[in-house]
């Protein structure tokens, strides 16, 4: 069994791991206080912020698993504010780390955009890794690209701080290549959420279950170490009169992934994980789909979890090489940053013209 720490950190990573607790136990309102996590391992599970009313709008995190880092009701969305708010309180935040005990592995999930989890996560991960012999992996949610120029800016200096920085491995998830999932704001935050922690808790089960085709944590880090240091998931699920290689398919698909990505040209290595009954799990369809994929992109690890009367189910991970879209978000956030200076700009000379224009003078009464 592996020991596995979540860490949420503002108010996204809060409601991603609010979503992983909800899904892992049923989803009751009362089943955090008498339910059990159906987690195959060991859990532990840790939301971080510093506005405390983002704690308190959690439903399905206990009250013990949650950490408020006390900075008045937040950073702003200012990266170097939360900086500072981090190493003000770092030695407090590892001491909670620490009395969870030792783990195997630990994901630390945060939005690239906002002002918390922007700032913590790429330090909050160097920290750990300088302390801990597990190896830790982020999960990075970018923003609506039309939430705007500040977001925009975070994110560009987020991700490259996470290229620069020491994890084993940071999988991407993008909110506007996610958007039609809801019909409004909160219902698309809502299944954008519940969709990353179907697919999180999957990669969970698969790596501490009996598999055929073995696929296990040294492959995981092995495919997330490929590439960019980014990786990101797709996900089919099937029913009875569908081939699995179709299911393998739309996990590959526009439809299944997380972050728009074309496989076959901007993956580097990949890890294939089909769960369902043996009827259902045709060895050459699994193998022609997989081979198509292993000729342009290398390396594929391919585990099968065998669930007696199961619909076939397909989890892709997928490690990011040269991407078109990550460009694009940088050449945005690039664009975002010069948009914000030539604003600074011109209020300083405005202000130095009016200040120039008052000079010797003096009010009259």
């Amino acid at each position: 069994m592996l020991n596995i720490l979540v860490i949420g950190v503002g108010q996204c990573g809060n409601r991603i791991l609010d979503s992983i607790n909800k899904e892992a136990f049923g989803g009751g309102m009362l089943s955090k206080y008498y339910g059990k996590q159906k987690f195959i391992s060991h859990v532990e599970t840790i939301a971080i912020n510093t506005a405390v009313n983002d704690l308190k709008e959690l439903r399905f995190t206990k009250a013990k698993d949650r950490i408020h880092v006390p900075y008045l009701h937040g950073v702003g969305a200012n990266r170097p504010v939360g900086k500072k708010c981090f190493e003000d309180n770092k030695e407090l935040l590892l001491r909670a780390i620490e009395e969870r005990g030792d783990f195997d592995v630990a994901f630390v999930i945060a939005s690239a955009s906002g002002g918390t989890g922007s700032s913590f996560l790429p330090i909050m991960i160097d920290a750990m890794k300088e302390r801990y012999k597990y190896n830790i992996y982020g999960i990075v949610v970018l923003p609506f690209r039309e939430e705007g120029s500040i977001y925009l800016q975070n994110s560009v200096f987020c991700l490259k701080e996470l290229m620069n920085g020491s994890s084993d491995g940071n999988i991407i998830v993008d909110n506007q290549f996610l958007k039609h999932l809801g019909k409004d704001i909160k219902s698309a935050y809502d299944e954008i959420n519940r969709t990353i922690a179907e697919r999180f808790l999957f990669l969970l089960k698969a790596l501490d279950s009996e598999m055929m085709m073995v696929t296990d944590l040294g492959d995981f880090k092995t495919v997330m170490t490929g590439g960019s240091k980014f990786a990101t998931m797709g996900f089919g699920e099937g029913d009875k009169n569908m081939p699995v290689k179709a299911v393998i398919k739309h996990s590959l698909s526009h439809a299944g992934l997380l972050y728009e990505l074309d496989p076959y040209k901007e993956a580097t290595r990949a890890m294939i994980i089909i769960e369902g009954d043996k009827k259902y799990l045709n060895i050459n369809d699994i193998t022609s789909e997989v081979e198509k994929l292993s000729k342009e992109i290398g390396q594929i690890f391919k585990g099968v979890l065998l669930h007696p009367g199961a619909n076939p189910k397909v989890l892709s991970l997928l490690s990011i090489g040269a991407s078109a879209e990550l460009e694009k978000l940088f050449n945005m956030g690039i664009e975002a940053i010069h948009m914000e200076r030539d604003k600074k700009d011109r209020i300083a000379r405005q202000n130095v013209n009016i200040a120039s224009k008052l000079e010797g003078l003096e009010p009259l009464y």
